[in-house]
């Protein structure tokens, strides 16, 4: 039993160093940098010995995504952990800033998880939140805690969105009413009518964009501080979905 356990941490311990050193390599190189062969280089093994860790690169890339993913989700909890439960329209400034701030920290890391044709975040249907969807879960927390807590939503003052994408919403709906409702939070349909949902998401969307642009160095104009563009932005969205400071 003693020799199977030491096994199975000397196997641990390889497979977080083969992922530490992919990290680096992505890091320091980018995405194309990360090869088996380069890996197993620094690891001291041989690059088909990877295979007993890892089906293929893609598999080790999704590993890699799943610890960034690890990473940047305790982050956002840190951000909020001042507030409490009451933080209110602080709490999303505080969810917002801190994945553009570390997206900005981490631009190859960012690359990977929310660039990445295979790792596409931000789809509504109930199985498709998947890798890369740490932010997009903070957030909609905290923004649907923040709609069912707030004491005037205007849910029936916003604009019906399209008919053609009402299914696509009620899955959406269901997969957000999971996630606040995990953190201790009662809410229901009711309380996330359609036309909340739909600024929601257009919410997310603006969110992701600004910030993509920013990493990507794509800011339509020459700006020297993107930083108060992004906070009026923030002010625009919670006004879009019904919430005023």
């Amino acid at each position: 039993m003693s020799q199977t356990t030491h096994r199975e941490r000397l196997r641990a311990e390889t497979e977080r160093d083969i992922r530490r050193q992919a990290r680096a390599l992505l890091v320091d190189h980018g995405r194309e940098a990360v090869t088996l062969r380069a890996i197993a280089r620094e690891v001291g093994i041989t690059a088909p010995a990877l295979y007993r860790y890892y089906d293929s690169r893609e598999d080790l890339l999704r590993r890699l995504c799943d610890d960034i993913c690890q990473d940047l989700e305790a982050e956002l909890y840190a951000a909020l952990a001042p507030f409490g439960e009451g933080g209110g329209h602080e709490e999303v400034y505080a969810v917002c800033r801190g994945f553009r701030r570390w997206a900005l920290a981490h631009p190859q890391e960012f690359s990977l998880v929310f660039a990445s044709p295979e790792n596409v975040i931000g789809t509504v249907g109930p199985d498709r939140l998947k890798v890369g969807d740490q932010f997009g879960k903070v957030f909609l927390e905290v923004a649907g805690r923040l709609i069912v807590k707030h004491e005037h939503p205007r849910g029936e003052e916003l604009p019906e969105p399209p008919e053609v994408l009402h299914a696509d919403l009620r899955a959406f709906r269901q997969g957000m009413i999971g996630t606040v409702t995990a953190r201790g939070v009662e809410v229901d349909e009711e309380s996330l009518r359609l036309g909340t949902l739909f600024q929601i998401l257009q919410s997310w969307v603006r969110l992701y964009g600004h910030v993509a642009l920013e990493v990507f160095g794509h800011f339509p104009v020459a700006v020297s501080d993107p930083e108060p563009m992004f906070d009026a932005m923030l002010a625009s969205l919670l006004v879009s979905m019904g919430i005023e400071e």
